[in-house]
């Protein structure tokens, strides 16, 4: 069989067979994928149906409203929330968060375990010493300021231990 149009493509020696097969198998093909957009289609249709169930476009435009709103609502309150810890932090850092006490016998026997050291820091290691003395006569307290755990002046032994248990060192 001879055509003018295979001829003209320059397939005029081409057997009129295969292309039948050729275009059998591209007509399998294409059923094929039309096959599986169908299925893709439905199963799109049946979600689509699953969620406009009971609902009009007005209440559903409502529902986007809402969870906008919500949305915002929350926004709003997690930078509150942010700001507020922010200050606790900021306002924490000077309180006292490190407190050693010592208790000790100041005259060795006369006056009981009366005296006492007690140390009070924030959280870069400033505060205070506190050292009350009890004796019979009366009671006397002084304080020694501390600034990055280092105090100026001398301390003696019992403010030393309670420095050191406020700031965490072990004693012994």
């Amino acid at each position: 069989m001879n055509s003018e149009i295979l001829n003209y493509m320059g397939l005029g020696g081409l057997d009129v067979g295969y292309i039948f097969i050729g275009m059998l198998v591209l007509l399998l093909l294409l059923t094929v994928l039309v096959i599986i957009q169908m299925v893709s289609t439905s199963k799109l249709k049946k979600r689509y149906s699953k969620f406009m169930q009971g609902k009009d476009a007005k209440s559903l435009e409502m529902d986007i409203i809402g969870l906008y709103e919500d949305n915002k609502f929350i926004k709003t309150s997690v930078e509150k929330n942010k700001r507020d810890i922010r200050d606790l932090y900021k306002k924490l850092e000077s309180t006292f968060q490190k407190i050693g006490i010592v208790r000790y016998d100041a005259f060795q026997e006369m006056g009981g375990r009366l005296s006492f050291s007690l140390v009070l820091l924030d959280e870069n290691d400033n505060g205070f010493v506190l050292n009350s003395v009890h004796s019979t006569e009366g009671c006397y307290s002084y304080t020694k300021e501390i600034k990055n755990g280092q105090c100026d002046i001398t301390l003696g032994e019992e403010e030393k231990q309670a420095l050191d248990i406020a700031m965490g060192i072990h004693v012994s």
